[in-house]
């Protein structure tokens, strides 16, 4: 009984750690995820042309990060002309450290132009450390191109 009391505790903080963003710099030529390269990258600014409505393209997309996800690191938004796209790493496979943010990145993944629901809006503004007011102000869904990273460089 005692070593499954010391167990629990142990397992939580175990779980409590993972859940970090990874710690370092985030430097030139550093990849995160699969293994890419910039060949044939286009600017973010270009990537509304590459979808044909709704349905998914494979694209590589560069870009400034604007912001990262600061409570795991699985998720950073992209700067763009209408905003901020949103950038999640496929399937959790990886994360991103908090000092990519302001960094030109190449992103290998695949692009989606898709409604965001209010919940995921405010999850992701929770995720990014936003006031309880920013949260509660948001009300509506939003049309955005959304990205899932399989491969991500800093460029």
């Amino acid at each position: 009984m005692k070593k499954l009391l010391l167990l629990i505790p142990a397992l939580l903080l175990g779980i409590f750690l993972m859940a970090q963003p990874p710690e370092g710099d985030a430097n030139t030529g550093m990849i995160f995820g699969e293994k890419t390269t910039a060949d044939g990258a286009i600017p973010v600014a270009e990537l509304p042309g590459k979808l044909n409505g709704s349905k998914p393209a494979d694209v590589k997309v560069t870009g400034k990060v604007k912001e990262v996800c600061k409570a795991e690191g699985c998720w950073l938004k992209m700067e763009t002309a209408d905003g901020a796209m949103m950038i999640k790493m496929k399937d959790h496979k990886f994360l991103v450290p908090l000092s990519m943010n302001g960094k030109t990145i190449v992103v290998d993944g695949t692009a989606t132009l898709k409604e965001t629901t209010v919940d995921m809006l405010k999850h992701y503004a929770e995720d990014a450390g936003k006031s309880k007011a920013e949260i509660d102000a948001i009300t509506q869904p939003k049309k955005e191109i959304t990205m899932q990273a399989k491969g991500i460089l800093v460029l």
